[in-house]
């Protein structure tokens, strides 16, 4: 029996990326910077000292920070052997986003450039949204710029309840966000919104279309856990195409499914929040079968820390799921494989609060699993062709896998 279980921690950069400096993101370095924070007492709300991350450690996550930019996070030492296979890939795709990430990562690197809402203000096109208003039944919308989401509600959510206008606004990466009042614009009427709003983006070339609900009054408000992405499908098959072609089974935790406008995708599992992903994760692993690939992002540490320059809370999130990790690692048995990766950098100590184009880590372990370096990988497509090397399918024609040719044969 195979399965695979590939989990994303969203924004977890290992610096080093040969281009950052075409993204205005030299130096950056979400790992580094926030194990440097802590091991300072810089980051001590919430916990306390340095970083301590003994299961991803033991994975080999600090040394593979190390392949990237030559220095060792600290607190990130390992005392003994490594328990898995470890290494740090760049990206090739042309963006610093979620999708281009994702799809990279499965085997399908987005090497077009993305459409983007470049002005700061009016950002999206008049005919975009007069034709939204018009499709939509919409009074209106308030917004239309370039906004951070948290600061955006709290200045326009009054003027939301008041007029019933949804919020639009973007940011530097090809976005376009709709947010919403959960109860008194509704959940279901914002992502019929949303849904028109993707055929309309889909010639401006824009990555995602995102829901974003919230609740409140009086000037509190906070974003739910009802989010939804409606992105442009991968530029090419990915290898979630691939398994469910071959006949496997593609199991998506979290946002994934939606990344992958549900292309290859047998089940979607909705879950809010790093501990009840865990939960899901754990919950979809126990009941997988042969030739399954279960996929979980953790999107908590870009989107409620990174994206927010929290780095407290981003230390806080990272032992947190380390915690819970060995709850997983445990459940793997032979013919198991489990991979920890991330899409992009979103480092919060770097100026602004943007993603950061920075390497990402790769560390694989499972029974059986030779432990070592991988080395630094030329693009996260390697981990793709990994996965479709470990079940025996064709790949996408992307990448090169990581595991030596016969180093499967003896698996069960």
């Amino acid at each position: 029996m195979r399965r695979v279980c590939l989990l994303v921690l969203d924004s977890l950069g290992v610096g080093g990326a040969l281009d950052a400096e075409q993204f205005n993101d030299l130096g950056a370095d979400t790992l580094g910077h926030i194990a440097t924070a802590c091991a300072q007492g810089l980051a001590d709300v919430g916990r306390k000292g340095p970083l301590r991350l003994p299961t991803l450690s033991s994975l080999g996550l600090g040394l593979a920070a190390e392949l990237s930019t030559g220095e060792l996070p600290p607190g990130l030492e390992v005392s003994g052997p490594v328990s898995g296979k470890y290494g740090c890939a760049s990206e090739i795709s042309r963006g610093k986003d979620t999708p281009s990430g994702h799809f990279e990562m499965t085997g399908a690197p987005v090497l077009q450039n993305w459409g983007y809402f470049t002005p700061d203000t009016n950002s999206i096109p008049k005919e975009l949204l007069d034709e939204l208003v018009a499709r939509a039944g919409l009074p209106g919308v308030l917004g239309n710029c370039k906004a951070s989401g948290i600061e955006i509600l709290a200045r326009l959510g009054e003027e939301h309840l008041r007029s019933g206008r949804p919020i639009v606004y973007t940011s530097v990466d090809s976005v376009l966000q709709i947010a919403a009042h959960e109860e008194a614009f509704g959940l279901e009427r914002l992502l019929d919104v949303c849904a028109i709003a993707r055929e309309l983006a889909d010639k401006y070339r824009i990555a995602r279309v995102i829901a974003r609900p919230f609740v409140g009054d009086g000037g509190t408000f906070s974003r739910t856990g009802n989010r939804r992405d409606f992105s442009i499908p991968a530029p090419s098959p990915t290898i979630l195409d691939l398994l469910t072609a071959a006949g496997g089974t593609v199991l998506c935790v979290g946002k994934v499914g939606d990344i992958f406008a549900h292309r290859g995708v047998g089940k979607s599992i909705r879950a809010h929040g790093h501990d009840h992903l865990m939960d899901a994760t754990l919950a979809a692993w126990e009941g997988a079968g042969d030739r399954t690939l279960v996929m979980t992002n953790f999107v908590d540490f870009d989107s409620v820390h990174g994206h927010r320059r929290d780095v407290a809370g981003y230390a806080r999130a990272l032992e947190s799921l380390d915690a819970r990790l060995p709850e997983l690692l445990s459940r793997l048995m032979p013919g198991d494989l489990c991979i920890l990766t991330a899409d992009h950098g979103c480092d919060p100590t770097w100026p602004g609060t943007d993603h950061t184009r920075e390497r990402v880590p790769v560390l694989a372990y499972g029974p059986g699993i030779v432990a070592g370096s991988m080395g630094v990988r030329d693009s996260l497509s390697d981990i793709g062709a990994s996965v479709a090397h470990f079940f025996g399918i064709d790949g996408t024609g992307h990448g090169r896998s990581f595991f030596a040719h016969d180093e499967l044969s003896n698996l069960s």
